[in-house]
Formats: structure tokens, sequence, C-alpha cells
């Protein structure tokens, strides 16, 4: 897209060191664990078995009615996971903006991040306590925890912008997420070795406990690892948290928010980008949640195949954000993205032919899902910071996080309704492809160097 558009801000690289920036990426380090461990694999078969515990269904399947009550609400134990996850979106679409509205109006914006890190990591390792029928403590953990994670997401992204320049912002965000799914796949492959080894044969309530170490192990890393960057990034005030003088960063940050909410108008291709995200991303996030359901269900794979594919996804998305990482220094972030999104599209494809029970083309598409994930993501995060006016980096990801995770049910809605209708996991599948054809056409429809433009930003050099 050719624009011969004048900056309206000559805005010069910030400056940042080298270990400032490994700092940031050791923060992906830390919190990948969480995802990966915790929400990946191990929190929803522990907390789906816990409340068949306190539903009786775990010790007699006959006589019990298969429901847990929390809060007096009757809730099916296997449904409990599951609304869970709705009931702390639900949460997270309330708190991340707040959250990024403070971030931007504090001078000691690492003491956010510790706050949120601590609190989630915390939290996590508060499964050490959910035994027996505690489903109730493990629901109001998993909470507190994934609204943290969030939040400290968001704190961490707003850090972006000040590491690099437009021209270097690509590669940073590229290494952090590289690095992200090389720590979480590490601790991942040490949980499933530890639960291989230590699990015996006919005794279910074993199993049980080393899922509940390997969460508890998650917060340990996370809060460990959390350390580094703590330590390593500078404090980068904007412009409006120097001015503020240090009064009160919550009143004031809801202000701003408001503030903020009622100007966002003015930027409408920032929005339009952030529509053509919430599209795109909903397709990503709802083949990585159901990849596992398709290969059990419609393929009828065993479970050590699912294992395998899951560390290599973790361990290929690596090199994969790295890889796209340097296209994008060639061809720019934005067609990048735009490939990645046929690639996604090549991807469901090929899912649609996968033969059944065939390990090996399994673990294939597996691998290409790993290259095209971490590159898809890390670009997009770099190629949002270019579309968010200077000083308002916390606010702008809180929405942004919001696209990531506040509609993260469309996707899997519009699976479940397809197979309804037609009984086939494979249909379910294709059904996905919309997802990724309309956001393509969304994406490619941003003008993306007057929107940075327009945003008050220095395009980078190639786009």
């Amino acid at each position: 897209m050719a624009e011969t558009v004048t900056p309206a801000v000559d805005n010069p690289p910030p400056a940042s060191t080298r270990r400032e920036r490994t700092g940031w990426y050791v923060y992906d380090w830390a919190n990948s664990a969480f995802q990966t461990t915790v929400i990946t694999v191990f929190l929803g078969p522990f907390l789906t078995t816990v409340a068949e515990l306190a539903a009786g269904c775990a010790i007699d399947a006959d006589s019990c009615d298969g429901h847990v009550y929390p809060l007096g609400i009757k809730v099916a134990a296997g449904s409990y996971y599951p609304y869970l996850i709705s009931l702390s979106v639900f949460l997270t679409v309330f708190v991340l903006p707040v959250v990024g509205a403070v971030a931007d109006r504090s001078l000691h914006k690492k003491r956010l991040l510790a706050a949120a890190a601590f609190t989630g990591a915390g939290a996590t390792i508060g499964f050490l306590f959910v035994t027996g029928e505690r489903y109730l403590l493990g629901g109001a953990l998993f909470l507190v925890a994934n609204i943290a994670f969030g939040a400290a997401v968001v704190v961490y992204n707003s850090f972006l912008p000040q590491l690099g320049g437009p021209d270097e912002r690509d590669a940073i965000s590229s290494r952090g997420w590289a690095i992200g799914y090389l720590g979480g796949g590490l601790l991942l492959a040490l949980n499933l070795v530890a639960v291989t080894v230590l699990s015996e044969d006919g005794n279910p309530q074993r199993t049980l406990d080393l899922a509940r170490w390997s969460i508890v192990s998650a917060g340990v890393w996370w809060a460990a690892f959390t350390l580094v960057p703590l330590r390593w990034l500078r404090e980068h005030p904007t412009a409006e948290a120097l001015r503020g003088g240090g009064g009160n960063v919550l009143t004031d940050g809801f202000r701003q928010l408001g503030r903020t909410l009622r100007e966002i108008k003015a930027y409408p291709l920032t929005l339009f980008f952030l529509l053509a995200f919430l599209v795109y991303n909903d397709g990503i996030q709802t083949v990585i949640t159901l990849a596992s359901q398709y290969g059990t269900e419609e393929l009828r794979l065993e479970q050590d195949t699912l294992i395998v594919t899951i560390l290599l996804v973790q361990f290929l998305a690596f090199g994969g954000a790295l890889t796209l990482g340097a296209l994008a220094r060639r061809i720019g972030a934005w067609k990048t993205v735009l490939l990645s999104l046929v690639l996604w599209t090549a991807v469901i494809v090929g899912a649609f032919r996968l033969p059944a029970e065939a390990p090996l083309p399994f673990m294939l598409l597996g691998g290409a899902i790993g290259l095209v994930l971490g590159g898809s993501q890390a670009l997009s995060r770099s190629l949002f910071s270019q579309l968010i006016p200077a000083g308002k980096e916390g606010e702008y990801y809180g929405f942004y996080e919001i696209s990531d995770k506040g509609t993260s049910w469309l996707g899997p809605l519009a699976f479940g309704l397809v197979f309804q209708l037609t009984s086939s996991y494979r249909v379910g599948l294709v059904s996905l492809l919309i997802f990724f054809v309309v956001g393509f056409a969304l994406l490619a429809a941003v003008p993306i160097r007057r929107a940075i433009v327009a945003a008050g930003n220095t395009p980078p050099r190639v786009l």
C-alpha cells in the first residue's frame, strides 16, 4: 500500500539497553508457564475431577446427581470449569482497561507489574490447598490468577513502545514471544515427565496430586522469573504521569479512561485494526483450544500423541516467532501477518483432510501450527504498538487484551453450533475458515501507514 503521508510527529527511538530488553523478554518466559502448564493441560481436568468429587460422582457414580452448588446455583460438575472461564473473561473485560489507564498515570509501572504478577502467581501456588472436595477454593483461585495474568500482560505490553523505535519493535516483540514459548514448553515438558514417571496405574488420587503439584510449579516459576524484569526494566513514565505529580493514580486512571473512551473515536483506523485482530485472533485461539478435542474425538488419537503434539507446538513456535520476525524486517509486519493468515487457512484445510488414527500427520500439522502461531501473535502485538497515541500505551493494550480474550467464545460457539447441526467435527472445524478469511479482508483494508501517522507516530521504513 503506497501512501505518501508526512508523519504527524517524528518520535525518536526510545533509549533502552540490551539488559532492559532482556528483562522484558524474561517476563514472557515467566508467565507462559501459567498459560501452558495450567490453562492448556492440567487445570481443566483437575478442577473437573475436584468438582466431581464434591458431587459424589467420583465415589458412587450411580447415586450422585452430577451437580455442585456454588453460591446455591446448580451447576453440572463437568460444566464448572467452562463456566469459570466465561466468568473470568467477563470480569477481565472490565478490569484490563482500568489497569492500563492506571499504568499510564503511574510513575512506578514496575510496581503494578509486580502486584499483578505476584498476585497471579500467589493464587496459582494456592492450588496446593485445593484438596478433597474444595472446588470453590479452586474456582476462586483460578479467577484471581487468570484476571491477574491478563492485568500483568497489559502492563508488560505497555513497555514495548518504550523499548525500541518503529523499526525495532517487530524484532523485540518476536523475541519475547519466542522466549515465552520456550520457557512455557520447558516447564510443561518437565511436568509431563514427572507425571509419566511418578503416576501409578489404578491410583487416580496419585494422578490428581501430581496435577496439583504441576499447577503449583507454574506459580513458583512465574513468581521466581518475574524478579528478573523487575530488576532489569527501567521506569519510563509518560508525560501525563510526570504532570500528575504522583497524585492518586487510581482515581486519575479512571478519569483518564473516561476521557480516552470519549476520544478514541478520533482514531478510527486503530479501532478498525482492533476489529480485524478480534476476528482473526478468535480463529487462532479456537484452533488452539479445540485441537485436542478434534484429535481425540474425530481422529481417535491416543493421549500420548496429543501430549507430544502440544510440546511440538510449543518448541516450534519458538523458531516460528523468530522466523516470521525476520521476514517482517524484509517485507514488513503488516504483510507478514497477512501471509500468516493465509497459512492459517491452509492449516484448517489440512486439518479437515487428516486421516483418522494416524498420529504422524497430526503431529506434522501441529508443527505447522507452531511455526505460524508465534509469529502471527508477536507481530500483531508490535504492529498495534505503532497505532497507539503516545502516553496511552497501557490503556490501548488494555483494549487489545480485551480483543484477545473478551471474545474468545465466538469461535467455539460457531464450532459447537455447526457440530450440533452436522454431528461432524470436520465440518465444525471448516466453519472456522470464516474467521481467517474475514480477518484477512479486514486487515488488508487497513491503510496501515496512514493509521500509524493518524496516531501521531512515525511509520517504520518497511511496512
